[in-house]
């Protein structure tokens, strides 16, 4: 996640608060400094640092802190609670038109990833509201963003609606507004031209088709990995052409991550999504809580949960909790976990979304190479079905052929067994309600990845009751 650099100097600077038993003024001022400085390495606007340090510093030195038994707490809780205002403090969710199609346009420079949203956001309405999205192609100056387009539409099976390079954008929508309507389609994603830089032909246009349209959300897509730049380009669109929203992708990649938290109090216009990768389901609503959260290193449990209940199928998953309480879970399933877990993302992101991993030792370390997920798949393939279902019968001389059939030395057999046991056990425990407490248990073990370390099974059985709480509250509002 992009801001890896920012938790660390944030932790560091909260971390020498924890050591000492009273906080004095003295000590918050030079916190302050250091988190100051930590917001401008990670590209955070001047205005903002500046207003953020302010009001955590001013509650930060009130008597009910610095007098209170646990004054380091209460510190944190500020920080969190300012940093979660300064992203927005709470969701936004997309606008609605009361009568369909909710019209949304995208808006931003070339190479943003406007074409590649509009995609993601297709899919992300047919899976939560089963919708029949209309994309219209009106980037008439990039043939490629044209084909790109019907490529994304013929692997969602969603309609794209183009007339070619020859034809003025205002005239593509326009038409493509009556398909729309015809076709009873309950969404209509615009998808429009970006330039290197902003100039007035491109917002002249953006201008015409926003004055035809009437979009219900005007989204703009920001890179991330832009840095200052994103904010600049955030501030000159909203002055034009008054955005609804705002979308950072490219999150994911190895950038500083501070257009984020300069962009909505630049603006005011809310962070509704944020891109996390390449594939269609690397899209995730923003939240400002959760993201404050992670950037404090505090992890973020219900960002996880739903990316499982995503992923699982709840008539499988009762299976498979069924086929560990019973200890029968075997190679198939194994592999079948491991796919799953896969599509939630890279299993190092996962790992930080539970509060308290990110500092373990070696946890910036870990990397899980997919070739290694491939190679245990290798593995298991070379098993006869019987084996499969019965790892009890895996004998030296069975591991050995085993090998060399998958490619493999028999070491890479042996680990990769070694670590189907541990994750059985670990899962079997869990079945049971409990959180193993294992000493130099490796947390990464499914993925064999290489973290090592404990977590309190109260801390864990804490955070989860947490996370379920927070969960039927979501239900209950919907």
């Amino acid at each position: 996640m992009a801001f890896e650099g920012l938790t660390e100097r944030l932790q560091n600077a909260m971390s020498k608060l924890r050591r000492k038993g009273k906080v004095s003024e003295a000590d918050v001022k030079e916190m302050m400094r250091e988190i100051r400085l930590a917001l401008l390495e990670a590209d955070v606007a001047l205005p903002v640092v500046k207003e953020f340090t302010k009001s955590v510093r001013e509650r930060a030195i009130g008597a009910e802190v610095l007098e209170n038994l646990n004054p380091t707490q209460q510190i944190v809780k500020i920080v969190d609670e300012e940093l979660t205002k300064t992203l927005g403090g709470e969701t936004v969710a997309l606008n609605k038109s009361p009568k369909i199609p909710t019209v949304i346009m995208m808006a931003g420079l070339q190479g943003a990833g406007k074409t590649t949203f509009a995609g993601k956001l297709a899919n992300k309405l047919i899976k939560d509201e089963n919708a029949r999205p209309l994309m219209i192609a009106g980037d008439v100056y990039r043939p490629a963003a044209i084909d790109q387009l019907k490529v994304l539409g013929e692997q969602l099976n969603v309609p794209v609606f183009d007339m070619g390079t020859e034809v003025s954008p205002v005239e593509i929508v326009r038409e493509g507004l009556k398909v729309a309507e015809k076709n009873h389609n309950d969404y209509v994603l615009i998808d429009t031209a970006g330039r290197l830089h902003v100039d007035e032909a491109l917002m002249d246009e953006l201008k015409q088709i926003k004055e035809l349209a009437h979009p219900d959300e005007i989204l703009l897509v920001v890179d991330a990995m832009t840095g200052q730049d994103a904010v600049n380009v955030a501030q000159s669109f909203n002055e034009q052409l008054g955005i609804t929203g705002v979308i950072i992708t490219k999150l994911d990649g190895d950038t500083r991550g501070g257009a984020a938290l300069s962009i909505r109090s630049i603006t005011g216009a809310p962070i509704k999504f944020v891109g996390t990768g390449e594939k269609l389901t690397d899209l995730e609503v923003f939240h400002p809580d959760r993201m404050s959260s992670r950037i404090l290193g505090m992890g973020d449990m219900l960002t996880l949960i739903e990316k499982a209940q995503q992923e699982f199928d709840e008539k499988k998953a009762e299976e498979m909790a069924q086929k560990m309480r019973e200890n029968s879970f075997d190679f198939n399933d194994f592999i079948e976990q491991l796919d799953q877990v896969m599509n939630m993302g890279p299993l190092e992101d996962l790992l930080k979304m539970i509060p308290g991993m990110n500092q373990m030792p070696g946890m910036d370390q870990i990397k899980v190479d997919p070739k290694d997920v491939a190679r245990k798949r290798a593995i298991v393939m070379s098993m006869t079905p019987a084996e499969r279902e019965n790892p009890d019968l895996l004998n030296p001389s069975r591991r050995r052929r085993i090998a060399a059939g998958s490619g493999n030395n028999v070491i890479e057999v042996n680990r990769m067994i070694k670590q189907f046991n541990e994750s059985k056990k670990m899962m079997q425990m869990m079945s049971k309600g409990n959180m193993p407490n294992i000493p130099g248990m490796d947390m990464g073990s499914m993925m064999g990845g290489g973290v090592k370390g404990k977590i309190s099974k109260m801390a864990m059985n804490k955070m989860m009751k947490r996370a379920n709480k927070q969960m039927k509250k979501k239900k209950k509002k919907r």
